[in-house]
C-alpha cells in the first residue's frame, strides 16, 4: 500500500520555524517530482512548493518565497519543508504529493496532477 504521510506540524509564534517531514512507502518516489500544498480554513487547497525527481529544480508560490525550503532525500523517500518567518496567514493543513512526473512543467500548481496525496499535518500560527 502506498502511503505519504506527513509529521511535523504544531502550533508557533509569528516569527517562528517550523521543519514538516513527508515519509512515503509502499513504493519509491525518487522519479517523482514531489510538491507541498496547503489549506486554510475555509478556502481552496493551493500550491506551497515543488522539487523535481533529484532535487536540481524548485518552484515556489510567491507568497512563501524566501521563507519556505523544499528538499528530499530519495535514500529515505522523504521529503521535507522548512518553514521560517511564519506568519498567522500561513495557518493550515499541510499536504505531501508526489507528481505523476519527475517535473510538473505547467502542472505545478495543478492538484490533480499529484497521484498520491497524504493525510496532511496541521500548522498553527498565533499572532
Amino acid at each position: 500500500q502506498v502511503q505519504l504521510v506527513e509529521s511535523g506540524g504544531g502550533l508557533v509564534q509569528a516569527g517562528g520555524s517550523l521543519r514538516l517531514s513527508c515519509t512515503a512507502s509502499g513504493r519509491t518516489f525518487s522519479g517523482n517530482a514531489m510538491g507541498w500544498f496547503r489549506q486554510a480554513p475555509g478556502k481552496e487547497r493551493e500550491f506551497v512548493a515543488v522539487m523535481n525527481w533529484n532535487g536540481g529544480m524548485t518552484y515556489y508560490a510567491d507568497s512563501v518565497k524566501g521563507r519556505f525550503t523544499i528538499s528530499r532525500d530519495n535514500a529515505k523517500n522523504m521529503v521535507y519543508l522548512q518553514m521560517n518567518s511564519l506568519k498567522p496567514e500561513d495557518t493550515a493543513i499541510y499536504y505531501c504529493a508526489a507528481h505523476r512526473a519527475g517535473w510538473p512543467y505547467k502542472e505545478t500548481a495543478l492538484s490533480n496532477a499529484y497521484d498520491y496525496w497524504g493525510q496532511g499535518t496541521e500548522v498553527t500560527v498565533s499572532s
